[in-house]
């Protein structure tokens, strides 16, 4: 009961977010697997890391799909997806960690990037 009244919820909050907030979930969503990976190449737990770098890739494979190449920027951010899918994979082959670093912290400021830009886009809506 308590289950499906959570998942009730969590899909209703999903429904109502604005592209940006869906976004920075999105990067979110990414850190934690990528943390998860982190923590499972310490423990060398291999179908972990290969879960966790599997949706990592599922993850970047979907946020350069969504991309609008009427922007410049974007194709600045498939290169820089198509890197990370890169590293990411390598590491999950290799069961090499080497780059997980640099992706996560990439992302991270990424990911604080486009905070301030939705932050910043909210507080010219509502001061419309």
């Amino acid at each position: 009961m308590v289950n499906n009244l959570y998942k009730t919820y969590k899909q209703q909050s999903v429904m109502t977010m604005t592209s940006g907030d869906l976004l920075i979930a999105l990067y979110d969503g990414l850190l934690k697997e990528l943390s998860q990976a982190q923590n499972s190449f310490k423990q060398n737990n291999y179908a972990d890391i290969n879960r966790d770098l599997k949706k990592v890739q599922l993850m970047l494979g979907h946020l350069k799909s969504t991309l609008n190449f009427d922007y410049e920027i974007s194709n600045n951010l498939a290169a820089l997806y198509d890197y990370f899918i890169d590293v990411v994979k390598k590491a999950n082959l290799k069961k090499d960690p080497t780059g997980l670093d640099e992706v996560t912290q990439m992302i991270a400021e990424l990911r604080d990037a486009f905070y301030q830009a939705n932050r910043k886009t909210r507080a010219i809506a509502s001061n419309s």
